[in-house]
């Protein structure tokens, strides 16, 4: 591949799981660029960050901000570089060698524009969920479609989905810029399914790549899971709202939404 590759990783109380993360973006030849974005992390974490950043010899950054959500930071990190090519990566995802070539290799020839998300598997091998959906809409919310598809044989080669996840994903740097980056009215979670629909929307395509990989340990942070369930019901709130289509959907949104946010306060 000829485009250069800007890894992007917003990092926020990751825990110990962070320099796995960047040592694996470190060492892969097919990575030009590492963008960090500290949105707030102990002492001891961003002295060791700016170390880390001093190592790279000029091909890492590292970005300060007051925590102003996920999808803001991601764009953010985006600003900083002139890469043709996004990989927005988890803090707590290690890359798979070879893996941004495949991604790359998926998004050749797609339609503009384009998004490319990878396998993600836990410490055990499997498959975790997320990583293919299909689109998110008010009756898979309600349980009467399904949206995750881990639970469907594994495809060999790129297919197209409704969703892939914004913990690991390419994306061409014009097609990033095309769609406005993420939605920053969104603090946390939802902001790549709604990247996704925005995609596919404007005629482009979401695509998984089986043959790209990263572990992904999952939970690393030590925020509270009470304030994430917080923050993933307003975000869940604000994309059927964005998404109703006529008077009739939308009062089915506002009928569902105190029922999703009993669903995830049950789940927690």
């Amino acid at each position: 591949m000829t485009e250069q590759v800007a890894a992007l990783v917003v990092t926020y109380h990751t825990g110990p799981r962070l320099s796995e993360c960047l040592y694996a973006l470190k060492a892969d030849p097919a990575i030009s660029e590492i963008v960090i974005v500290d949105n707030g992390n102990p002492a001891g974490v961003r002295d060791w960050l700016k170390g880390f950043v001093a190592a790279c010899a000029g091909r890492a950054k590292l970005i300060a901000l007051d925590n102003p959500g996920f999808g803001a930071a991601v764009n953010r990190a985006s600003r900083e570089t002139a890469a043709g090519m996004l990989l927005v990566i988890n803090p707590d995802c290690v890359i798979r060698r070879r893996s941004v070539e495949q991604l790359a290799a998926a998004l050749d020839g797609a339609p503009v524009p384009a998004i490319a998300g990878g396998r993600i598997f836990g410490i055990d091998g499997r498959e975790q969920r997320g990583a293919r959906r299909n689109t998110l809409t008010l009756a898979v919310a309600l349980g009467v479609s399904r949206w995750v598809l881990d639970s469907e044989p594994a495809p060999s080669a790129p297919v197209r989905v409704g969703a892939i996840s914004g913990a690991f994903f390419m994306i061409r740097r014009a097609d990033f810029v095309q769609l406005g980056g993420f939605d920053e009215g969104y603090f946390l979670h939802v902001e790549d399914v709604d990247l996704c629909r925005r995609a596919i929307e404007a005629g482009g395509a979401v695509i998984y790549q089986p043959c790209a990989g990263a572990l992904h340990y999952t939970s690393t942070s030590d925020v509270p899971s009470a304030r994430v369930q917080s923050h993933k019901a307003r975000s869940l709130a604000r994309y059927f709202r964005k998404f109703a289509r006529g008077p009739f959907e939308r009062l089915l949104v506002e009928l569902a939404v105190p029922f999703i946010r009993l669903a995830l306060w049950l789940r927690r």
